[in-house]
C-alpha cells in the first residue's frame, strides 16, 4: 500500500492506459481524481471501478481554463494533491502532406499544452506536498518515426517539459516521464479499424518492438506508479523507456 493516504490526479483516465493507471493506484491505496473528456465518460469509469475513493473531474487539457478547472475540481474532491500524473493525449497517424493546422494545433493542444498548463495549475499544491508529477510521453518522441510527426513533436516536447520541469522544481516536486511503446489499447483499435488491412496493422505493430508485442496497460501504469512512489524519491528529471526494446536498438543482424 506504497499511496495509502495520497490524492492523485489522473488526466485521460476513462480507458486505456490511464484507466489501469487509476485501477493500480487504488489497489494500493490512493484517493485517485478521474479526468476525462466528457463527464459521461468519467462517470462510467468511476461506476466500473466501484465508486469508492474516486472523486470526479471531468474537462478537456486542451484548453487553459480547462486545466485549471480541472485541478480544481480534483483538489477540491481530493482535500489536496499528492501526484499528477498528466495521461490524456490522442494519436493520430498522418503524413507530412496529410498534417493540416487543425490536425497539428490538436495534437499540440491536448499532448503538450495539456500537460504544461495542468502541471502549471497543479505545481502549488504539489509543492505543499512535496508531491510528484509523471508525465506520458512516448518512445515516438525519443526516435524517428514515419508518418507520426506531429505526434512524435509533441511527445519529444513532454521530455523535454520533464527535464526543464525538474530543474526548475528540484527539490520540491520531482518530475519524470514514461516513455511507452505501442500498447495495446483502444487507440490503435481505432487506427486499424480506419485501414483497408487492419491485420496488417496490428502485426506490424507487434513486429515493430523487438519483443515482438503490444505493451500492456497494466505494464505501463506499474511503471507510472514507480516513478510516482517513495522507491524512485532519488528520480528526477528521468525518462523511463517502457517499450520492449524499440528504443535499445535492433535484433536484425
Amino acid at each position: 500500500m506504497r499511496f495509502a493516504g495520497k490524492r492523485v490526479l489522473v488526466t485521460g483516465a476513462a480507458r486505456g492506459i490511464g484507466r489501469a493507471t487509476v485501477e493500480a493506484f487504488l489497489q494500493e491505496g490512493a484517493t485517485v481524481a478521474v479526468n476525462d473528456l466528457g463527464g459521461g465518460a468519467v462517470d462510467a469509469a468511476i461506476a466500473a471501478l466501484g465508486g469508492k475513493s474516486l472523486v470526479a473531474a471531468p474537462g478537456s487539457v486542451g484548453s487553459v481554463a480547462d486545466c485549471e478547472a480541472i485541478v480544481r475540481r480534483a483538489v477540491e474532491g481530493l482535500g489536496g494533491l499528492d501526484v499528477l500524473v498528466n495521461n490524456a493525449g490522442i494519436y493520430r497517424e498522418a503524413s507530412i502532406e496529410a498534417t493540416d493546422e487543425p490536425l497539428w494545433d490538436r495534437i499540440i493542444d491536448v499532448n503538450l499544452k495539456g500537460t504544461f498548463f495542468a502541471s502549471r495549475a497543479a505545481v502549488p499544491h504539489l509543492r505543499v506536498s512535496r508531491g510528484v508529477i509523471v508525465n506520458l510521453a512516448s518512445e515516438a518522441g525519443v526516435i524517428g518515426t514515419p508518418n507520426v510527426g506531429a505526434y512524435a513533436a509533441s511527445k519529444a516536447g513532454i521530455v523535454g517539459l520533464t527535464r526543464a520541469l525538474a530543474m526548475e522544481l528540484v527539490n520540491a516536486v520531482r518530475v519524470t516521464c514514461v516513455c511507452p511503446a505501442p500498447t495495446d489499447t483502444r487507440i490503435f483499435d481505432d487506427t486499424a479499424a480506419a485501414l483497408p488491412d487492419a491485420d496488417a496493422y496490428r502485426a506490424a505493430l507487434r513486429n515493430y518492438t523487438p519483443m515482438k508485442r503490444l505493451g500492456k496497460p497494466a505494464e505501463i501504469a506499474r511503471a507510472i506508479l514507480f516513478l510516482a512512489s517513495e522507491d524512485a524519491a532519488f528520480i528526477t528529471g528521468t525518462a523511463l523507456m517502457v517499450d520492449g526494446g524499440v528504443t535499445a536498438g535492433s535484433t536484425a543482424l
